[in-house]
């Protein structure tokens, strides 16, 4: 890819969304976002009991609420001081109704088709396909949803249109690497696949080193970024050219989630301090010990919002 070193930044935000594989990851970071680990076989089988109970709450809602319009599940799962950080939504239970209905309304065949989902200890990801009108490729969109006590307590979401096409021919959601599974790998160890994928992203944010992805990145690395191609010369030449002509720029993760082969990371990235930067989520999978595919969504960080609880 042939970028001048005069891009503007709105080319510039294309060009780290190409290179994004991940974000600035301080092993504080990493450490607070997993669950506890269980000291006792009880206590895992519990946690796992809960993560499960934790999954299937949030598909019966997302499900309920935006394929069918059914308001009622608002009462039953969401907690009435509802913490929301989408940017076009206020917080609390009443205002995600009002949104609720009002999208139904605009768009009554509007439906959402989820393609991916991750759990970790409370914490909850769907990424879907949302469609408002019928023959649109609609929105790539990530919903983070945090449990407590059964209840949806706070919601965090990232969107972007998907494009009619892309530089590796791929789309947005599907699975290219073996095996294609139906979920995340239960064989493969989330510890593992977690420092794997910080490992690269480390190398590649903290350090601008772009030999990480020789280290952590398959040869076959696949890419689902709209405008990025497979393998990993071309994030090499990207993440290069990044560094040279921004400096500062930095990437803050916000929260990780790590389920058997599969890892996603909320951050917040920024091409310089006076920059208000743009909400990322990168999907990750690892097998055999390296990095396979990655998906992203970029969303840029609006002017002003609905609440004051930020993207983050």
């Amino acid at each position: 890819m042939n970028i001048p070193l005069s891009t503007p930044r709105k080319a510039a935000r294309l060009l780290i969304a190409t290179a994004t594989v991940g974000a600035l990851l301080a092993g504080a970071s990493a450490a607070s976002a997993a669950p506890p680990r269980s000291t006792s076989a009880t206590q895992a089988y519990g946690a796992s009991h809960q993560t499960r109970a934790n999954k299937a709450l949030v598909l019966h809602y997302f499900d309920q609420l935006l394929n069918h319009g059914k308001l009622a599940v608002i009462d039953r799962f969401v907690k009435p001081g509802y913490i929301e950080h989408d940017p076009t939504r206020a917080s609390g239970a009443k205002a995600l109704r009002e949104w609720a209905s009002d999208l139904k309304t605009a768009h009554p065949e509007s439906h959402a088709t989820v393609k991916k989902v991750i759990t970790q200890g409370n914490l909850v990801v769907l990424y879907s396909n949302l469609i408002l009108e019928t023959g649109s490729k609609g929105t790539a969109l990530v919903d983070i949803f945090r449990i407590d006590k059964g209840k949806i307590a706070e919601h965090w979401n990232v969107q972007q249109q998907v494009p009619d096409s892309t530089a590796s021919g791929h789309d947005m959601f599907s699975t290219l690497s073996t095996p294609r599974l139906p979920g995340p790998d239960p064989r493969a160890s989330s510890t593992d696949s977690e420092k794997i994928a910080l490992g690269m992203m480390l190398g590649l944010t903290v350090d601008h080193d772009v030999t990480a992805l020789d280290r952590y990145a398959a040869a076959d690395y696949y890419q689902h970024s709209p405008t990025a191609v497979d393998g990993t010369a071309a994030a090499k030449e990207t993440f290069s050219k990044i560094y040279a002509q921004y400096p500062g720029f930095t990437a803050s993760p916000k929260r990780v989630i790590a389920e058997g082969d599969y890892v996603a990371i909320h951050s917040h990235y920024k091409l310089g301090a006076d920059d208000a930067g743009m909400a990322i989520v990168d999907f990750l999978r690892v097998r055999n010990g390296k990095v396979v595919e990655h998906w992203d969504v970029v969303q840029q960080l609006p002017a002003t919002s609905a609440n004051d609880n930020t993207m983050f």
